[in-house]
């Protein structure tokens, strides 16, 4: 009862407009993959079978079925345009399909009773075995659809009962005889048909409920990276502008312009121009991961020579070094190594590189920095006497905002 509740809640869900677009599609796209599959095994039901009965019915029967399977392969060609947004066309779609399936199915069942009708001894095996298996493909692959699914299922079952009443009703047999045995397993095959076609339904009906809560999921990260994003740049163009202000009016106290500055607060005042210059620096590097992420940042390419790059890199650093007690050693690379690049951005990295390198060292310890020549390669190569990376953190390490 479980299933056949969720099984009319998703079948009255079907016929609402929500996702019929989707089912279309998904109907017709895989009526297109299996159309071969199908013929294949219908092909080789005509031939078995016309090996035992009249030859000529059933390949005349069997004509009809592939017309009928030709009346699909022209609707999912003429449907292969439609992007699901027009709902005229979606419904004459789906009338089509409903026609080529009341088509389909009748030129099938016709073909599975014409083999009944000639096999009369040994009961009906080989063409209710051909039904079933019609009926389980069916189950399996046109689930998209409930009510097509129906419809192709109730004209398969009509088929089912006509072979099962036939030697019923050819002679009449008492109750104890294998004929009614025969008649009640169809009947039961025809609960199973139905049983595995609801759960294949509502298995469909759980992937597309899925494929919805992801993309809605999906849509809510967008939204959530968008807002981050605008918030990212609004903040760092709002601190840009104080910022700014406070720098000028710290280099004009730093220059004397405004007066002669007591020796007490020129280490003061001197380092909060440097912390100033820092945190431009931090806003920088924030509006350029925003240019990054939204594809826009722009790079000048001119050509630079490696030696020079590491030399500034250094003494952009040398205080900082200092100050840590240590060592920066350079190994410059002795045959041409220019290249075309962006020096700002070369140096951003190198600062990064150098400033980790020194942070991360030891006093009294050295860094070490190579500039080599591999041919048409150019490689600088930063090396520190730390600690070194932990085995299995590299992941992190090189993450955004990320420090083991």
């Amino acid at each position: 009862m479980k299933h056949l509740k969720s099984f009319w809640v998703t079948r009255v869900d079907w016929f609402s407009s929500d996702g019929r677009e989707q089912r279309i599609k998904d109907y017709i796209l895989l009526a297109n993959q299996l159309v071969w599959k199908r013929q294949a095994s219908f092909l080789a039901a005509a031939v078995l079978t016309a090996c035992y009965f009249d030859p000529i019915s059933i390949f005349a029967f069997y004509g009809v079925v592939v017309l009928t399977e030709m009346l699909d392969v022209l609707l999912g060609r003429q449907s292969s345009a439609w992007d699901g947004q027009d709902p005229v066309l979606g419904r004459q779609i789906l009338k089509r399909i409903a026609r080529n399936t009341v088509l389909s199915a009748t030129a099938i069942s016709f073909f599975v009773i014409n083999i009944a009708v000639q096999q009369t001894p040994g009961g009906h095996f080989t063409p209710l075995f051909f039904l079933f298996s019609a009926s389980v493909f069916a189950a399996m692959y046109n689930s998209q659809m409930i009510g097509i699914l129906l419809l192709r299922l109730c004209i398969y079952a009509l088929a089912f009962l006509y072979i099962a009443l036939l030697d019923v009703l050819r002679f009449v047999p008492p109750l104890s005889s294998v004929i009614w045995l025969e008649f009640f397993t169809i009947i039961f095959v025809l609960y199973f048909i139905a049983d595995i076609s609801v759960k294949f339904y509502l298995s469909y009906q759980y992937r597309l409920d899925q494929i919805k809560l992801i993309k809605a999921e999906h849509e809510a990260t967008k939204a959530a990276l968008e807002v981050k994003t605008q918030f990212l740049s609004t903040v760092s163009h709002e601190l840009r502008t104080p910022l700014t202000s406070i720098m000028g009016s710290l280099d004009l106290v730093n220059n004397g312009i405004l007066g002669e500055v007591p020796d007490k607060l020129k280490p003061v005042i001197g380092m909060a121009a440097k912390n100033g210059h820092r945190l431009a620096n931090l806003i920088d590097d924030l509006l350029d991961l925003q240019k990054i992420e939204a594809g826009e940042i722009a790079f000048l390419f001119k050509p630079v020579e490696a030696n020079d790059l590491v030399d500034e890199a250094v003494e952009a650093t040398a205080g900082y070094a200092t100050k840590l007690g240590i060592h920066v050693t350079t190994v410059p690379c002795e045959e041409d190594c220019r290249f075309m690049g962006d020096r700002s951005r070369l140096m951003q990295v190198m600062n990064n590189l150098l400033s980790n390198a020194l942070k991360f060292s030891e006093e009294g310890s050295t860094v070490t920095l190579w500039v080599e020549n591999f041919g048409s390669r150019i490689r600088i190569s930063v090396q520190d006497e730390g600690v070194g990376i932990p085995e299995g953190a590299k992941d992190r390490v090189f993450g955004k905002f990320s420090q083991v």
